[in-house]
């Protein structure tokens, strides 16, 4: 659908132009049809080179297990899927399990309030000694009743009265724009601890030791400290400020003397793990905006190097930040040098590496400009080989997808 109102765009365009509708159709299909299979579209990594998941799946004795939290619009549990099947053919995991378990997360002070589904996936190699535990959250539930407020004006009372297109966008406005007013207000907390709830769950055990098909807290009963095993989040838009919020919830928690709870245990998993974070279609900068400060910042010579004096309080070891952002999404921006010391936390040890990508093909309007589909640019990263590559294997290293090193191009930055 998307792909064909850029097509009627385009016609438009070139109708207004040339004044024969007839002839611009068979201009401009012959130029679309051109433009398809020419794919110019730009990779551009600037930062520093990174070896994906593969390197972690392949170390011995070592299970890979990554969180997905998704952004802005209603998703159900499944969500992750097309992305999940492409990102297993990519490691070359063949094998998984004949179903997938799911759990209703729940609140530990308020047990019976539901914060949505996690879904759990695994997957292993032909030879069964590389395994891969992907955790889906679904946090649509808890903002879900509080968009019914606008499902009037998705109805036929006002929807009948816009042009369709007009009318499809509204609908995706409805469904999306909401979100990030939300997670402004009260719900926040539901959500963080949604995060902190799956984040629980993905550090505790093995496949066999995770419930099913059931509504339960996770405790710190639960968590066992198994230091071999390595992790990593993929996030998309709002699910990109929910990871990093999340993750500096726990650090706060860490350093404020909650010794009883599971976070001693996390602190104990994580200290001396690298745990990447795959942002597509990234929004920090934007969701900054009005937000507060965390309590640490600036300080990460003192939290992530060995001499530094608070060294000992680091929640991780490094989170490397693999930033995907299609400039032709209206959406997602880079994350500037100086943004990390600024606004986020320095007790996550982060760094970043900017991935300038078009997942949206873009077209030349027959001279008038080039143009691409900013939905396409919005929604396209899970589904982009390019995409997939860099998570599964990385960049700048032996190991890398081989459509990876043929369109992308590293450049690499010291300090």
């Amino acid at each position: 659908m998307q792909n064909k109102l850029l097509y009627s765009l385009l016609m438009i365009v070139l109708s207004m132009a040339s004044g024969c509708s007839g002839i611009s159709k068979g201009i401009t299909e012959a130029i679309m049809e051109k433009q398809d299979v020419e794919d110019t579209r730009i990779c551009e990594v600037w930062g520093e080179r990174f070896s994906g998941l593969k390197k972690q799946l392949e170390h011995p004795e070592r299970k890979m297990k990554v969180l997905m939290v998704h952004g802005v619009g209603n998703h159900l549990p499944g969500y992750s899927t097309q992305f999940l099947e492409k990102l297993a053919k990519e490691l070359d995991l063949s094998v998984m399990a004949k179903s997938p378990k799911n759990i209703s997360l729940a609140d530990p002070k308020h047990p019976d309030k539901k914060l949505g589904n996690l879904r759990i996936n695994r997957y292993l190699n032909a030879s069964k000694d590389q395994e891969l535990m992907f955790y889906e959250l679904t946090w649509s539930e808890i903002t879900a009743k509080d968009k019914e407020i606008l499902s009037f004006d998705n109805s036929g009372e006002q929807s009948f009265r816009r042009a369709e297109v007009n009318d499809l966008l509204k609908k995706f406005s409805n469904d999306t724009g909401p979100d990030p007013i939300i997670y402004l207000g009260e719900k926040r907390e539901d959500i963080l601890v949604a995060f902190a709830q799956s984040f629980c769950w993905m550090i505790s055990g093995d496949w066999n030791s995770l419930p099913d098909d059931t509504h339960r807290v996770c405790s710190s009963k639960n968590v066992t400290p198994l230091y071999t095993d390595s992790y990593a989040f993929v996030s998309h838009s709002l699910g990109s400020r929910i990871t990093i919020d999340g993750l500096q919830r726990i650090a706060s928690i860490l350093t404020n003397g909650d010794t009883a709870s599971y976070y001693t245990a996390v602190a104990n998993v994580m200290k001396n793990k690298e745990v990447p974070i795959y942002m597509m279609s990234n929004q920090l900068p934007m969701l900054q905006l009005g937000r507060i400060m965390p309590e640490v910042t600036n300080q990460r010579s003192a939290y992530c190097t060995e001499t530094g004096e608070r060294y000992a309080e680091r929640m991780v070891a490094k989170t490397p930040i693999i930033a995907f952002s299609d400039p032709n999404d209206l959406l997602s921006y880079a994350i500037p040098h100086d943004y990390v010391n600024k606004y986020l936390d320095s007790r996550l040890c982060i760094d970043v590496t900017n991935v300038h990508i078009n997942v949206a093909k873009v077209y030349d309007a027959f001279g008038l400009g080039k143009l691409a589909n900013p939905m396409d640019a919005h929604i396209g990263y899970d589904t982009d080989d390019r995409v997939v590559g860099m998570i599964a294997k990385g960049i700048g290293t032996d190991k890398a997808s081989e459509l990876v090193k043929q369109r992308c191009h590293l450049i690499e930055t010291i300090e």
